[in-house]
């Protein structure tokens, strides 16, 4: 889903709430935000109301600390931008520690949601986790990230019936493992027939 202001504007019309990352395709508010963002962290945040958390986790030799800040005050950008129901800008610094390399990265979001920092990198997270699941799926499984189609609606085409076809893998009853399930389909036609009509 993309970061757009109708869809946020359709978020809030069956009254719920988004959280939406910050991409290079809402005009100038990603600029914006990035600038009000570099400008209070530089003087520690002194002129603006935020709330902010810190989490550590540790596993498979990779340490990753996430600070999640949220700023609250934010009548210049609604006036600005004019975004439905926005409430707040969340920033999730990121600092990955593998092997004695250090990377840093930092996502923006915007949300319509007035919770403090602590909940909303939850939020986040849990959205990354299944990201991530699904990604690891649709590359292991279909290849996906050595998929070649590129012209007109083919991508999005393929996609949806690969999801089908994956959503379909996952209900089948057994314990065999997904990429066994696949291939059991592709050699076995009433296998396959029983995915389908389960």
């Amino acid at each position: 889903m993309g970061c757009q202001r109708d869809i946020a504007q359709k978020i809030r019309d069956k009254k719920a709430d988004y959280v939406l990352a910050l991409k290079g395709n809402q005009g100038t508010l990603r600029a914006d935000v990035k600038l009000f963002v570099a400008e209070q962290k530089a003087n520690g945040f002194k002129n603006t109301t935020i709330s902010r958390d810190e989490t550590v986790d540790g596993d498979h030799g990779r340490i990753e600390t996430r600070t999640t800040t949220v700023i609250h005050d934010l009548a210049w950008l609604r006036q600005r931008h004019a975004w439905p129901g926005l409430n707040g800008v969340v920033i999730i610094d990121s600092r990955r520690e593998i092997d004695g390399k250090v990377e840093r990265e930092t996502r923006l979001y915007i949300t319509s949601l007035k919770e403090p920092a602590k909940s909303l990198g939850a939020i986040v997270r849990s959205h990354w986790a299944v990201e991530n699941s699904l990604h690891w799926d649709m590359d292991m499984l279909f290849r996906d990230d050595e998929c070649r189609i590129r012209t007109e609606h083919a991508p999005a085409n393929f996609t949806t019936v690969k999801h089908i076809a994956l959503n379909l893998t996952r209900r089948a009853p057994g314990n065999d493992s997904l990429r066994v399930r696949r291939k059991v389909a592709a050699w076995d036609d009433e296998y396959l027939a029983s995915l389908i009509a389960a």
